[in-house]
């Protein structure tokens, strides 16, 4: 996956709307680019795009909403910031349902908007480094073997070398070297380790 430097992407159809909001953001040091269409954004973005999207919720053509639906088909994680009118006030909660970050009710003042990006690229920071985590875990979990993994399952569980042992059939003794080989391939130093290392790939 490549990695950016995390943007603010303004999306809105309103020039006026699109400057300002790009002023406002560069005036708080984050990098900013606006887009005055849902297509124009789509064919600029990437699964590995790293920032946040502000929206507005209803434009000529493709919709806020519809923008969100396409980002999720094509697997692009990016926290969404919509702006909504009075009467889009539905619209939005729709859209939060689908997991919109936050919506804007217009007028807004500049600081609710700052601290919700601020917020956003937080978020989006995190998630990037949970998908980096997972793609140096995942190749570890491959190389265990069918009865590995089930045994790494149940010590992540919390289930004991004996409980395991008389669950499967097997000898403790056999169980513990299971468990070794589990340790080792993994590259977990600790149980903790080892459970963090699962817990993460299953998020």
């Amino acid at each position: 996956m490549k990695i950016v430097k995390p943007t603010v992407f303004i999306v809105d159809d309103d020039e006026a709307v699109r400057g300002a909001l790009r002023l406002l953001m560069k005036s708080v040091g984050h990098e900013a680019k606006t887009f005055d269409s849902g297509n124009k954004f789509l064919a600029t973005c990437s699964s590995g795009v790293s920032g946040c999207l502000i929206l507005d919720i209803r434009m000529p053509g493709m919709s806020g909403l519809e923008l969100q639906k396409n980002l999720q088909q094509r697997g692009v994680n990016i926290p969404i910031i919509f702006i909504t009118g009075h009467g889009d006030v539905p619209m939005a909660v729709q859209a939060m349902k689908r997991g919109a970050m936050e919506f804007l009710q217009k007028p807004f003042r500049e600081q609710d908007l700052v601290d919700l990006v601020n917020q956003a690229l937080e978020k989006n920071e995190q998630s990037h480094e949970l998908a980096l985590q997972r793609m140096e875990i995942e190749p570890r979990i491959a190389k265990l073997t069918a009865r590995e993994r089930q045994i790494m399952d149940m010590i992540v569980q919390g289930k004991a070398n004996k409980v395991i042992a008389i669950e499967l059939g097997v000898s403790q003794r056999t169980v513990e070297t299971h468990r070794t080989r589990i340790m080792r391939k993994m590259q977990a130093k600790s149980l903790a380790q080892l459970v963090q290392m699962a817990v993460r790939v299953q998020d």
